[in-house]
């Protein structure tokens, strides 16, 4: 990853007017926005999939009905009402004429001659964190490490790191772990299902730790993945004069398990990684997908962020260099 990378965040795009599709799409190319569509009949479903989402845009006559599309920001402000939903309009780019209550449905009004103006509503909803280049990039190499050496027998793929708003718990089995130092608070999550994630661990070299296919060794897996990231990276972003020790503050943890849905209490946007795990001896099987969050609820600093510097000697001990 180069330094000038910049992240990007999936929008559902539904609109009801398609001669306004690549005025769309030029717009979501130019921001850092991978658009994607669905069927109308399948958009509750695709909510209540494990698609990441940053945002929703979404026309006001979609369904061909005039008030069509403030019909659907009910249903899914019900359905996820984290997603910030951008309206667009064909008059005026403000919601006039709609009931108070439907106002606070939508985040912003638009034409799609004033689409552009959108600009500064994304860095508010959507990237209104800044993630430092070198701990983005950090945190990939520091994953994908972690990962090769537990996963020895798998090919791994990292795809570019991403923006989310949505709260869905993807797979079977998560993991957290707090992360805590001068810069930052919050939290590193792993997601993952559960049978290909152990079959790909059970391949190979790791055929021998792992004999049963129980949740107990989906929950080693993926408890051994995480204690491995968390690991790499407090040596690599935490010094020694942490005062993580002093924090006392902390807020509830939410987790809803028949809708899959996980809240840290905080509004703030998440970072987010995927991994897809594939078998090198059989690429016909089913890989295992890794989703990666971290979520900064209760401390963001990036002024503060430096990465630790090892030492002649730190470096000797970990094998990185050798005396000559």
């Amino acid at each position: 990853m180069s330094d000038d990378t910049q992240l990007v965040s999936k929008v559902l795009v539904l609109d009801g007017n398609e001669s306004y599709f690549d005025r769309i799409k030029i717009f979501c190319d130019n921001n850092n926005l991978v658009g994607v569509r669905a069927l109308e009949a399948n958009v509750l479903a695709v909510l209540k999939s494990n698609v990441d989402l940053g945002a929703i845009l979404l026309s006001e006559d979609y369904g061909g009905k005039a008030h069509g599309g403030v019909a659907l920001a009910r249903q899914i402000n019900r359905a996820r009402p984290e997603l910030p939903i951008f309206l667009r309009r064909e008059q005026a780019a403000n919601l006039d004429g709609l009931s108070e209550k439907d106002r606070k449905i939508f985040c912003v009004a638009y034409t799609i001659d004033s689409i552009a103006d959108l600009r500064k509503v994304l860095d508010e909803y959507i990237f209104s964190l800044v993630y430092p280049n070198v701990m983005v990039r950090g945190i990939k190499e520091i994953t994908q490490s972690a990962l090769e050496g537990l996963f020895k027998d798998a090919n791994i793929e990292t795809e570019a790191p991403y923006i989310v708003r949505d709260r869905i718990i993807y797979g079977e089995v998560f993991s957290l772990i707090p992360l805590e130092s001068n810069w930052c608070r919050g939290y590193m999550m792993l997601q993952s299902g559960g049978a290909d994630i152990l079959r790909i661990a059970q391949s190979g070299t790791q055929q021998a730790k792992l004999t049963s296919a129980d949740f107990r060794s989906i929950n080693h897996v993926l408890g051994e993945a995480t204690n491995l990231i968390w690991g790499a990276f407090k040596n690599r972003y935490f010094s020694d004069d942490d005062r993580s020790g002093i924090f006392k503050t902390q807020v509830p943890i939410i987790i809803n398990h028949q809708h899959r849905y996980i809240s840290f209490g905080s509004e703030n946007p998440q970072l987010c990684f995927k991994y897809t795990l594939s078998d090198k001896q059989d690429s016909t099987k089913n890989p295992a997908i890794i989703f990666q969050r971290f979520v900064f609820n209760l401390n963001w600093s990036p002024e503060d962020f430096k990465e630790v510097q090892a030492s002649l000697e730190e470096l000797v001990d970990s094998g990185e260099l050798e005396l000559f």
